[in-house]
């Protein structure tokens, strides 16, 4: 194993222990938050062979105050997915040699020492640095590797293991990981509380072969909510938005017919999908539903799924912004069918 690859699979973690002994002046991120909350307000540090994200994110959902019963958007471009991991400035030459110190005092006569070691000899006497760079002090931060919180147990989350790197001021690395407004919009996106679509159904609980199945969504659920990813002491922030545009039912056997026949009910100007049942509608098409064509018999009931697709776009402190792949989250529910009883005569 060489110095660099020796560097790489001992060094990365061990100072990301360090870090959670050093004073920081970035952020971590921690579980996910509801309505207008903000997370990550305490200090890096590590999770695995990773270091946490530094970013901090704020979750608002059209002024409410609360989200409940929420879900992760999957991508319906399948060939796209939110990153695993970025790198970020994440301290300056004084912390970066801090850590070092602080590593030692941790174990001074194990691997820490040994770590603390080698990386002396690429940051302190090494090419291209000198003494950490503390004759910059102020011009530049390294830069390190940090994993999505959402995806830090994902292989593709040790893809950012080089050794922290410098970059001065107002400057972008030649690095297709660096992060940019876009990443941190795409972090968004992976940190969006979609609501549940448990939907309301009339007949509820049973329906009947060949009689229409009305359903709707109440319109109080299904309201904008934005995301914004930003990083602390730079003004770079990058908002994404998801907007909900239509619900979609697969009834969960091809034996019925859907209200549009595409399965897809959009969303009304106030926001509800379809319109509730009311008495004297039994037999009428309702705007959205299903007509099961044949009893669910034995089986018990068929699994009708319900999911709600979400536009997603995104705008940033840079000016930049555009669309990102739209956004789906589902449910399933039994519904169970029986044949219509008539009595001869």
């Amino acid at each position: 194993m060489n110095g660099l690859s020796k560097f790489r699979r001992l060094a990365v973690p061990a100072l990301a222990l360090a870090l959670t002994a050093v004073p920081m002046t970035s952020y971590a991120a921690g579980g996910r938050g509801g309505s207008d909350q903000q997370r990550g307000s305490g200090q890096g540090g590590r999770s695995g062979k990773t270091l946490y994200a530094h970013t901090k994110v704020t979750t608002t959902v059209n002024g409410s105050s609360t989200t409940t019963e929420t879900g992760s958007l999957t991508s319906r471009d399948v060939n796209w997915t939110p990153p695993a991991c970025w790198y970020e400035p994440a301290f300056s030459p004084k912390q970066l040699k801090g850590s070092l110190d602080a590593l030692r005092k941790f174990n001074p006569f194990g691997l820490g020492n040994m770590v603390a070691d080698v990386y002396d000899g690429y940051f302190k006497d090494g090419d291209p640095y000198k003494n950490y760079n503390l004759d910059k002090q102020g011009e530049g931060m390294f830069w390190a590797g940090v994993a999505n919180p959402n995806r830090e147990d994902e292989p593709e989350a040790q893809a950012c293991d080089k050794p922290p790197f410098w970059v001065d001021n107002g400057e972008t690395p030649d690095e297709p990981l660096a992060l940019t407004p876009q990443v941190l919009a795409e972090y968004a996106y992976d940190e969006l509380p979609v609501p549940g679509t448990e939907i309301e159904m009339k007949p509820a609980g049973a329906t009947k072969v060949n009689l229409p199945t009305w359903i709707w969504l109440d319109k109080a659920k299904f309201k904008k909510i934005s995301v914004t990813a930003s990083l602390p002491g730079t003004g770079l922030s990058a908002t994404t938005t998801a907007e909900p545009v239509s619900l979609h039912i697969d009834p969960g056997t091809s034996d019925a017919q859907t209200y549009p026949a595409s399965g897809d009910c959009q969303i009304n100007a106030d926001g509800s999908i379809g319109e509730p049942y009311a008495d004297g509608k039994a037999n009428d098409t309702p705007p959205c539903g299903v007509t099961y064509l044949r009893s669910s018999g034995s089986d018990g009931a068929y699994a009708l799924q319900a999911t709600v697709t979400w536009k997603i776009s995104w705008t940033s402190t840079t000016g930049e912004g555009g669309d990102l792949p739209d956004g789906t989250f589902g449910a399933t529910q039994d519904v169970t069918v029986q044949e219509i009883q008539s009595v001869n005569r």
